[in-house]
């Protein structure tokens, strides 16, 4: 992980100290890396769990929305990770959910990410091989 990958990391990591997270208690800070800057965003959860947001794309969303369409890379911290059973920190704790890949297929698809939780860095292709893209015909 190179400097500006750590830096990225400990932009997510104070993201997830304002995540709102009362029924999981699992908090999540994201940051993205863009040419205007850094954004980030956390994740916040509902009593009705399908309407909560998760951090990657609440940070990806708050880029999008100060005009940001070119995502360098993005980090994800997530400070309640459990050790396995031999004591150690699940290597995939802090990878983004299925949701979040897609999101990310879609409007990161050449940005690298970094968690709290590996010392790897991953581009899209490593953690979603195949995803799924929607080919729309505009002609009519």
């Amino acid at each position: 992980m190179n400097e500006a990958q750590q830096n990225l990391l400990q932009e997510a990591t104070r993201a997830a100290e304002l995540a709102y997270a009362p029924y999981s208690r699992f908090r999540v800070g994201a940051a993205v890396l863009t040419p205007g800057g850094v954004f980030s965003g956390a994740n916040i959860e509902t009593a009705s769990t399908n309407l909560g947001i998760c951090a990657e794309r609440a940070a990806l969303t708050h880029a999008r929305m100060r005009g940001e369409q070119k995502i360098v890379g993005i980090a994800v911290s997530c400070p309640d990770v459990r050790p396995n059973e031999d004591g150690v920190d699940d290597e995939y704790g802090a990878m983004p959910c299925g949701a979040c890949r897609q999101w990310l297929a879609e409007l990161a698809p050449s940005a690298w990410v970094v968690t709290s939780t590996s010392d790897k860095v991953y581009l899209l292709e490593d953690l979603l091989p195949c995803a799924f893209k929607l080919h729309m015909d505009n002609s009519s």
